[in-house]
């Protein structure tokens, strides 16, 4: 099963989104709150190579991106293969 990672705001509507998504796929993955945890986002900008938006995603330690960009894995049918790793 794939290691999941969201760095996320619980007042985001696209981690939301990203969120109903892997639990559609019943995946289970680690949310990473920024609210609660600010002194994470510094890690969160490193990892994602600058990007400062919410939700950044990892899977299996590789940067997928935002909502967009897991929405288009999923379009594309390369997000099963990558849960199933």
């Amino acid at each position: 099963m794939a290691q999941i990672e969201m760095y996320m705001k619980p007042t985001c509507g696209f981690c939301h989104a990203a969120m109903r998504l892997f639990d559609s796929k019943n995946a289970a993955f680690t949310k990473i709150d920024l609210l609660a945890n600010p002194g994470r986002r510094t890690e969160m900008i490193q990892k994602a190579g600058g990007r400062t938006t919410v939700p950044q995603i990892f899977i299996n330690g590789q940067h997928i991106g935002g909502y967009d960009d897991l929405h288009a894995l999923n379009a594309s049918g390369k997000l099963d293969p990558l849960l199933a790793a």
